[in-house]
C-alpha cells in the first residue's frame, strides 16, 4: 500500500472557484480527537477579527457535529436564491453557514457516509454566496478523514490552527495534524491549548487540573510560531449555551489573532 505522501502527491488538487465570492484569507482550525473545544476557539477567532473590523465568516466543516449556530444563538434558517444559498449572520455580523442552519431540526442527526459528507463541505463552499470576506475560519471535524482532504483541497486554506488539551496524549495528536498539513503544504500557523488551567476566583491561583501545560514545548518541537492557553471558565461556557459568545471578553486568543491575520 502506498504511503500517505505518495498517495497525496497522486491527488489532483483543485481549488474551486466560488464566482459570487471575494475571500481573502482562509483558516482552518482542526484537532486530532474531538471535545477539546474546537469549536469554541473558532467562534472566538471569528469574534476576535470581527473586532478588529474584519468581515468575517465561518464555515461550520463538522457536518455530523455542527454548534456553530448554537454559540451564536443563531436558530433561523439559511435561504436560497435561484443558483445559490445566503450564509445567515450573526447579531453583529459575522457569516455563516453549518448543516444545523439546513435541516429542519436541530437535533436530527445527519446519517451520511463519508463522501457524501466531503460533498457538502465543498458545496458550502461553491455553492454559497459569501460575498466580499476578508477572513473565513472553517471549524473541521476532528480527524484527518474525508472532510479533511476536501478543505484542503478544495479550499484555498492559507494555514490551520491545532487546539488541543494538556493531557499526555495531546504530542501524538498535535503531530498527526501537523504532518498532514505537512504534506498538504499548508503551514500550521498556531497551536491553542484549550482547558488549559483553572484559576480560583478568590486567590487567583492557577490549578492544572488536566496536567501542567506542555503547549509551548510541543510548538517549539513542530516549529509552531504561536501559542495560546485558553482556561476553564464556567462563566465563558455559560455565555456560549445561551449563544451570547459575542458579549464575551477576554484576551486569551488575542494575540495569535493579531498574529495570524496581520
Amino acid at each position: 500500500m502506498a504511503d500517505s505522501k505518495e498517495f497525496l502527491d497522486n491527488i489532483k488538487l483543485e481549488k474551486v472557484h466560488n464566482k459570487d465570492s471575494e475571500i481573502k484569507k482562509v483558516i482552518g482550525v482542526v484537532s486530532g480527537k474531538g471535545g477539546v473545544g474546537k469549536t469554541l476557539v473558532t467562534s472566538m477567532l471569528a469574534v476576535n477579527a470581527m473586532r478588529r473590523g474584519m468581515k468575517t465568516a465561518i464555515m461550520d466543516a463538522d457536518i455530523t457535529g455542527p454548534s456553530i449556530p448554537k454559540s451564536f444563538g443563531i436558530h433561523k434558517k439559511a435561504v436560497g436564491n435561484h443558483d445559490s444559498i445566503l450564509p445567515v449572520e450573526s447579531r453583529k455580523g459575522i457569516k455563516m453557514i453549518s448543516m444545523n442552519v439546513l435541516i429542519d431540526e436541530e437535533t436530527q442527526p445527519v446519517l451520511w457516509r463519508g463522501p457524501v459528507i466531503a460533498g457538502a463541505v465543498g458545496q458550502f463552499w461553491n455553492d454559497v454566496t459569501w460575498g466580499d470576506i476578508d477572513v473565513m475560519f472553517v471549524d473541521m471535524p476532528p480527524g484527518t478523514g474525508d472532510v479533511a482532504l476536501t478543505v484542503f483541497q478544495q479550499l484555498p486554506v492559507d494555514g490551520i490552527i491545532v487546539v488541543s488539551s494538556p493531557q499526555e496524549l495531546v504530542e501524538m495528536i498535535v503531530e498527526k495534524a501537523v504532518r498532514m498539513a505537512d504534506l498538504m503544504k499548508i503551514p500550521v500557523l498556531g497551536l491553542v491549548e484549550n482547558l488549559s488551567y483553572f484559576e480560583c476566583p478568590n486567590c487567583k491561583e492557577k490549578h492544572y487540573i488536566f496536567g501542567m501545560s506542555r503547549a509551548y514545548e510541543i510548538a517549539e518541537k513542530y516549529g509552531i510560531p504561536n501559542v495560546a492557553t485558553i482556561p476553564i471558565d464556567p462563566d465563558f461556557a455559560a455565555l456560549c449555551d445561551r449563544g451570547e459568545i459575542e458579549d464575551y471578553n477576554a484576551d486569551w486568543l488575542t494575540s495569535l489573532t493579531d498574529s495570524i491575520l496581520g
